[in-house]
């Protein structure tokens, strides 16, 4: 089973449109929400592991232009 994870983006100013379009092109990011307030956008992403949710954040969601900062929150499960 995946892990799952929610990224929240700030953007540089009038760059929410092009930053959701480059991320709607990434297959891991699963639900893209623009949002009033900060965080500019909520994602939620699905990887295999940690080092894929590193690799995603540093990598491809850091390198869109108009991405100024991330907020990434790692889901857990807990054993009952």
């Amino acid at each position: 089973m995946p892990d799952r994870a929610y990224v929240l983006i700030n953007v540089l100013p009038g760059q929410t449109a092009n930053v959701i379009r480059a991320l709607s092109e990434i297959k891991e990011i699963k639900m893209i929400d623009p949002c009033w307030g900060k965080p500019d956008i909520f994602t939620q992403v699905e990887v295999f592991d940690q080092d894929a949710l590193t690799t995603l954040v540093l990598t491809k969601i850091h390198s869109i232009e108009g991405v100024a900062q991330t907020d990434t929150h790692l889901v857990y499960r807990l054993k009952s």
